[in-house]
C-alpha cells in the first residue's frame, strides 16, 4: 500500500532553470514528485521552508570502509620502508575486509547511510565486492552480503543503486588473486547471478547494475561479457586510472593508457561511470567527454590516498559530465566533496573559480547542478531535478542559521558550499519520506548502537 502524498511550500527552491520563488512541491504516495509550481500561494497551515534543493547523489561508496575512518593515518603502514600510498593503505583495508561479517556489514552500512542522509545525500551507488565469506567460500545465497547492503539502505531510507563487483585477478596479465583478495573472487557468471537474485528488490528506490572492478582485476573478454549480459539501461561502473602506478602497469601490459584502452575495447556510453579517472592524457580527456559517460570524482578519498587531481577544467570545457562520491568515507558530506573538488583545482592552477566558464559564472551552482545531473545519470534512477516524474528527493536548508539568514537566493549555494563547517541541512526527504528532521534521523540512536557493537566485535576479532 502506498503512503499518502504530501506537499511543501518553499519560499525559494532550486529548479532546473535556477532559483524560483514561492514553489509548491507535492509528491504522491509512491514517492514521485507530482507538482512543482513556482509563484504559487501557500495554503493555510502548510509546511514551509526557506530554501529547498534537490538531494545529492553519492555515486561511489564502499560502505564497509566507513569503519576504517581515521585508523590508517599512521606512517609506515607497509612495515618495509616503502612510502605510504594507496597501495599501503590497501594492505590495511584487506586485513579489515577479511574479518567483517555480513551482520557487521549491514550495521556499518546503515550507520554510513544515516550520516549521508544527514549531510544531504539522498541516494548512494554502492560498489560492492565482499561476495564471499571470511574464508573465501561461497555463501548459500550468492547475494547474502548484497542483501545486507539493501537492508541497511532500507532501514536508513536512502535510495540505492547496488553494483555487485566483478573481481577476477590481482593485476594486469591475469595475475592470480592473492589470499587477502579471497572474499572478492568473482566472474561474470557470479555477478550476474547476484544481480538476478536482487531483481526482486528493484523498485523506484533501488536499482541494480554491475561493476567490473578495474582493468587490472578483469580480463577484456570478461568485461564485455558482463556488459552485454546485463539488462539494457542498467548502470555500469569501473575504477580506472586512479594511481600513476596503475597507468604505468597498463602501459606495460597493453601499450595504452587505461581510459584509452577501455574506450577502444568496450562500448562506453551514457550508462557507464568511470570512477576516479585521475590520470588522463589530453586525448583521453576529450574522448571521455565525448563518450557521454560520467566521471565519478571522489576528492576527499583521492586526497586521503594521495592519488592526484582530476583534469577538471579541460574536461568541463569539452562538455564532460561528472558526479561525486564519498568512496572510503573519510567524509560523508557532499559539501566537502564539492568544496575540495574546486579547491584542489585552485591549488593546482594557481587561480580561483575553476568551475566557472562561458554561461557558468556561479561556481557553487555549477558544482551542485553538475554533480546532480552526473550523479543521477550514474545512478540509473529518476533523480537530480525538482520536477514532476522525478523522485521526491530534496533538502531543506536551515534558513535561520547565521550563514543563511536573509540570504538572497543567488548567494545560498555559495554560502552552503564555501562558508564554514556547520551542517546547514535541516530536513531531508528521500523517496517521499522524511528521513531527517531538524538534523536528526528517527532511527539514528538505534542504528548507532548497532554500529558501535559491530566495531567492538571487529576490534576483538
Amino acid at each position: 500500500m502506498n503512503r499518502p502524498g504530501a506537499a511543501l511550500f518553499a519560499r525559494h527552491a532550486l529548479l532546473a532553470d535556477g532559483w524560483r520563488r514561492d514553489v509548491l512541491i507535492a509528491w504522491d504516495g509512491a514517492g514521485d514528485l507530482v507538482r512543482v509550481e513556482p509563484d504559487a500561494v501557500a495554503a493555510a497551515g502548510s509546511a514551509q521552508a526557506d530554501y529547498v534543493l534537490p538531494g545529492m547523489i553519492n555515486l561511489h561508496s564502499h560502505a564497509f570502509q566507513r569503519a576504517l575512518g581515521g585508523l590508517t593515518e599512521r606512517a609506515g603502514g607497509s612495515g618495509n620502508g616503502d612510502p605510504d600510498s594507496f597501495w599501503t593503505w590497501r594492505d590495511l583495508m584487506y586485513r579489515f575486509a577479511n574479518r567483517i561479517t555480513p551482520e557487521q556489514v549491514e550495521a556499518v552500512a546503515a550507520q554510513l547511510y544515516v550520516e549521508c542522509l544527514r549531510h544531504g545525500y539522498t541516494t548512494v551507488c554502492e560498489f560492492h565486492y565482499l561476495h564471499r565469506d571470511t574464508n573465501g567460500a561461497a555463501y548459500a545465497d550468492p547475494a547474502e552480503t548484497a542483501r545486507r547492503i539493501a537492508a541497511a539502505a532500507g532501514a536508513a531510507g536512502i535510495g540505492l543503486t547496488l553494483l555487485p563487483v566483478m573481481y577476477a585477478y590481482a593485476g594486469f596479465g591475469e595475475a592470480p588473486l592473492q589470499p587477502e583478495q579471497r572474499r572478492f573472487r568473482s566472474d561474470p557468471a557470479l555477478v550476474l547471478r547476484i544481480a538476478e537474485a536482487l531483481d526482486g528488490l528493484r523498485s523506484p528506490q533501488l536499482e541494480v547494475g554491475a561493476a567490473p572492478h578495474s582493468l587490472r582485476a578483469v580480463a577484456p573478454g570478461q568485461l564485455n561479457e558482463l556488459a552485454r549480459a546485463l539488462p539494457a539501461g542498467r548502470p555500469l561502473h569501473i575504477h580506472i586510472a586512479e594511481q600513476a602506478l596503475e597507468v604505468q602497469q597498463c602501459l606495460d601490459a597493453s601499450g595504452r593508457r587505461p581510459v584509452e584502452w577501455l574506450l577502444d575495447q568496450a562500448e562506453i556510453d551514457a550508462r557507464w561511470c568511470l570512477v576516479h579517472a585521475t590520470h588522463l592524457s589530453e586525448g583521453e580527456v576529450a574522448a571521455l567527454a565525448l563518450s557521454g559517460a560520467v566521471a565519478g570524482l571522489c576528492p576527499t578519498t583521492e586526497a586521503n590516498l594521495g592519488d592526484g587531481l582530476f583534469p577538471l577544467a579541460p574536461y568541463l570545457a569539452a562538455g564532460g559530465r561528472f558526479g561525486i562520491g564519498s568512496d572510503s568515507h573519510v567524509s560523508q558530506s557532499p559539501v566537502e566533496e564539492l568544496r575540495w573538488l574546486e579547491y584542489g583545482q585552485r591549488l593546482q592552477h594557481g587561480r580561483r573559480n575553476i568551475v566557472a566558464g562561458p554561461g557558468r559564472r556561479d561556481v557553487a551552482a555549477g558544482l551542485w547542478q553538475g554533480a546532480l545531473l552526473g550523479g543521477a545519470q550514474a545512478s540509473g534512477r529518476r533523480l537530480g531535478l525538482l520536477a514532476p516524474g522525478r523522485r521526491a528527493d530534496l533538502l531543506v536548508l536551515d534558513g535561520a542559521h547565521p550563514n543563511l539568514d536573509g540570504a538572497a537566493p543567488g548567494d545560498v549555494l555559495g554560502r552552503f558550499l564555501f562558508c564554514g563547517n556547520d551542517n546547514l541541512v535541516r530536513d531531508v526527504l528521500a523517496g517521499g519520506r522524511w528521513t531527517v528532521r531538524n538534523g536528526r534521523h528517527p532511527a539514528q540512536d538505534a542504528i548507532a548502537a548497532h554500529y558501535k557493537t559491530a566495531l567492538r566485535q571487529l576490534r576483538e576479532s
